[in-house]
């Protein structure tokens, strides 16, 4: 487990018309600050990586779908440096996961449709913060996304 990163099993109130899926609220440990919430549509079998927050804080949670994230920690003086954490989770397996700054991260749909991923962040997107790198070119680590 990646220093820093949290995995909750998150709430779902099912009823006769659908279902309530909580993800944060104000009142939870994970919560930090509101920056903003956007959703991440990823077509099947489709991989976005890698990307990297210098300060931002993420907290997934897959409405619909579902992903294979994997998370590659860089940080110089993190005693999980090096650690590379791969976390299967989608509608079905409900969890808020929280990746801190600094973290190396990019995810791949291994569902049989799109997956639907809610991000809500403790800060505005900056296009500064962010460090990018191609997945199928990258110099840090290696890693296949050719497996599910």
């Amino acid at each position: 487990m990646i220093k820093g990163v949290k995995i909750k099993r998150l709430k779902i109130i099912p009823d006769k018309k659908g279902a309530v899926k909580h993800m944060l609220k104000k009142s939870d440990a994970e919560f930090i600050k509101f920056g903003e919430i956007y959703f991440s549509f990823v077509n099947k079998s489709v991989v976005k990586a890698w990307r990297m927050h210098s300060r931002t804080t993420l907290n997934y949670a897959i409405v619909s779908g579902k992903i294979k994230l994997v998370l590659y920690d860089n940080r110089m003086r993190s005693t999980t440096k090096h650690e590379l954490m791969e976390i299967y989770t989608g509608e079905r397996k409900y969890e808020l996961i929280t990746i801190p700054p600094g973290i190396w991260y990019g995810f791949k749909s291994v569902g049989k449709s799109m997956a639907i991923i809610a991000n809500l962040t403790d800060y505005q997107h900056d296009p500064k913060e962010i460090n990018r790198m191609d997945p199928n070119k990258n110099n840090i680590f290696s890693y296949s996304w050719t497996k599910n």
